[in-house]
């Protein structure tokens, strides 16, 4: 059998001649049809939201009540220390700077929470507390070396009473890069209740630990260039499939990543099937954003292998250009797991079977089949676009969503105590109201 039956046979879209259906069957099947849709709609009319609505609707789950919780935004006025994380030391790091590549996530998620509905002034009555920090990107420009980064935090959260209270459980942090919460050199000591919106569910390549938990973090979209998530006209158009030059595609730096470098092989061996430049991120042969884009829209199948950390933007970008995402990093984490099916709209394949096999698979799969992943893929993609949560599908939308199941009605710590009447005191019976700053942390 050939590569390619062989991989038709293992396709559940493969089907083999059936039986001719007698009269019958076929009245049979219209009762079984006919009972089972009564019995769904009298027991479960909720069931109908199940399966593929959970690709092609997944607003249907999340607009059917309105968001209730309420968010209160740090300001870096009121406490000393929090424009340093935005800005740097100096002051000199700008919004408009950080707004740029992958980690502009961490502006984008201060600036919609500032004009959001959910966000309340009153700390009383705040579900959640947000903490703006802009340090991947003040790191990168040297406004702040890691050092100062773990310092600062320290510094800033010891000046928030309800942090204190709460022990952390309801204060909001952005780590808009691979490295996650490991930015903040002391995360596992101060903030490890808390919850963390992060693009990486991983970093165990240079770590002994993840700072990532399924049960109280968030996983979120990465920072797609916007002039590929704007409505209308966008940076570069898909191409229609008998256009493409390439099967598949692999746009990044190998980074001596043994995945990355088993692909930039395997292209010297199929140039015509399989494109891996060399890129320069600087100098004269660096790509410009528009060339990137079309490189990107070239091929049918976009490869995202894991880097530096397991999370890769190509996942995301690969949506807005019309290619299906071959995710190839086994322990990457999704965004927005609990509606999105994303075996429906990518494909997941095993890091350690890179070579000759990914793409006679790849090449086993029909067009037809193709253009329905990107079909279905078009409708969600919406999800990864970084707009205001008033919008009925965004990110930010998405992000709501899940902080709202993340609210509790309650929150102490270890240091936190309650007497009869519900008044909330220290370990010295100091009344919550009369706590002094800097409050002590663990």
């Amino acid at each position: 059998m050939s590569a390619s039956n062989k991989w038709r046979a293992m396709s559940p879209h493969h089907h083999q001649q059936q039986p001719l259906c007698t009269r019958t069957h076929q009245i049979g099947t219209l009762l079984l049809v006919t009972t089972t849709f009564f019995f769904t709609r009298l027991l479960s009319p909720c069931s109908l939201s199940t399966g593929i609505v959970h690709v092609s609707h997944p607003q249907l789950q999340w607009g059917q009540s309105q968001l209730s919780l309420k968010i209160y935004v740090y300001e870096p006025e009121e406490i000393n220390g929090l424009n340093d994380l935005l800005h740097g030391r100096d002051g000199k790091v700008t919004e408009e700077a950080c707004l740029k590549g992958q980690w502009g996530t961490q502006v984008k998620i201060h600036k919609f929470l500032l004009q959001s509905k959910q966000r309340t002034r009153k700390k009383e009555e705040a579900d959640l507390f947000f903490v703006p920090s802009y340090v991947k990107c003040a790191r990168m420009m040297g406004g702040l070396n890691d050092k100062e980064i773990n310092n600062t935090y320290v510094q800033v959260i010891s000046q928030m009473p309800y942090f204190r209270l709460s022990g952390g459980r309801n204060h909001i942090f952005v780590f808009p890069s691979g490295a996650g919460a490991h930015l903040f050199k002391s995360w596992a000591t101060y903030i490890n209740r808390s919850i963390i919106l992060t693009p990486e569910g991983d970093r165990t390549d240079k770590r002994d630990t993840s700072a990532f938990n399924t049960w109280k973090d968030i996983i979120i979209p990465g920072n797609v260039d916007d002039g590929m998530t704007k409505t209308g006209a966008t940076v570069v158009q898909p191409l229609p499939l008998p256009k493409r030059k390439y099967l598949a595609n692999y746009l990044g730096r190998a980074q001596g990543k043994a995945g990355r470098l088993k692909l930039i092989e395997l292209a010297k061996q199929f140039p015509e099937k399989l494109e891996c430049p060399d890129l320069k991120f600087s100098g004269p042969d660096k790509l410009a954003r528009k060339e990137y884009f079309e490189h990107l829209r070239n091929s049918k199948f976009c490869l995202a292998p894991r880097g530096e950390s397991s999370w890769t933007l190509r996942f995301y970008e690969s949506f807005f250009v019309e290619c299906v995402p071959v995710i190839i990093s086994d322990q990457t984490e999704l965004p927005f797991q609990n509606v999105i099916d994303y075996s429906q709209i990518s494909i997941k394949w095993p890091s350690s079977r890179v070579g000759p096999e990914l793409l006679q698979y790849l090449e086993s799969i029909p067009d037809e089949e193709i253009e329905r992943i990107i079909a279905l893929g078009r409708q969600v993609r919406c999800w990864w676009v970084y707009a205001s949560d008033s919008e009925p599908c965004s990110a930010m939308r998405g992000i709501m969503w899940e902080l709202q199941r993340k609210v509790r009605q309650f929150h102490h710590s270890a240091e936190t105590f309650w007497l009869h009447n519900g008044s909330i005191v220290n370990r010295n019976l100091v009344q919550f109201s009369k706590w002094e700053l800097p409050v002590p942390l663990p």
